[in-house]
């Protein structure tokens, strides 16, 4: 196996199913996540808190696939060592994809966007990290991975979150173009939870900028 990424909370691996699971011949990709041990916290608390994400991750990514999201299929978890074992997705990271094509091709790019987080969203999920560093291009098709900060929320400030962070990563990322980008995401999302769902969540996300602005007033005036 060999270390791809390390977060807070888990240590990412590359394998193979002939190195996961011994099954000879078998040279597909995998990824392996495991949620490593905490030594600050209480041995029980913390075996308890790893179980509990590891199965949380398990079932949101299960349920997102049944709502038709592309996300990574889960072929095991293991829950004495809190590791999931996880389809390997090969393809184009969205975050250098979309500097490189036409502004049509990416502005269709992002309504795939937009539906796939509405396909999520239907779901009762939020994803928590949106951002196009998250999103691959496989053949032809947009998946959303990572889903470590998931969790089933279907309230309407949950779903003003997802999206708002996904506006400030396109706007850091990808600012010459964010704002045709955004709209186009918002385009995407509206064909999967209607019209009147992204004015809603288009108003809830004005809403959790101007307290972000009002913070940052208050902050400089103190």
């Amino acid at each position: 196996m060999k270390l791809i990424a390390q977060g807070a909370e888990a240590k990412i691996y590359e394998a193979t199913f002939e190195e996961v699971f011994g099954a000879p011949l078998l040279k597909e990709r995998v990824i392996v996540k495991h949620r490593i041990p905490k030594r600050y916290r209480i041995r029980e608390i913390d075996l308890k808190l790893r179980k509990e994400r590891t199965v949380r991750e398990a079932r949101i990514l299960h349920r997102a696939k049944e709502f038709g999201v592309n996300c990574p299929h889960v072929y095991e978890v293991d829950l004495r060592d809190m590791k999931i074992i996880m389809e390997f997705i090969e393809g184009h990271r969205l975050k250098e994809l979309l500097e490189k094509v036409e502004m049509e091709e990416r502005l269709s790019l992002c309504r795939e966007i937009g539906r796939q987080i509405g396909r999520l969203h239907k779901a009762g999920i939020v994803h928590g990290d949106l951002t196009t560093s998250n999103m691959i291009l496989r053949n032809g098709k947009v998946y959303l991975i990572d889903f470590g900060l998931a969790d089933f929320d279907s309230t309407l400030e949950a779903r003003g979150v997802d999206l708002h962070l996904l506006k400030r990563a396109m706007e850091s990322t990808h600012y010459n173009w964010f704002e045709k980008g955004f709209e186009a995401v918002l385009e995407g999302y509206a064909e999967i939870m209607g019209e009147d769902l992204r004015d809603e969540v288009e108003e809830k996300i004005r809403e959790i900028e101007s307290r972000g602005r009002y913070r940052e007033r208050s902050w400089i005036s103190g």
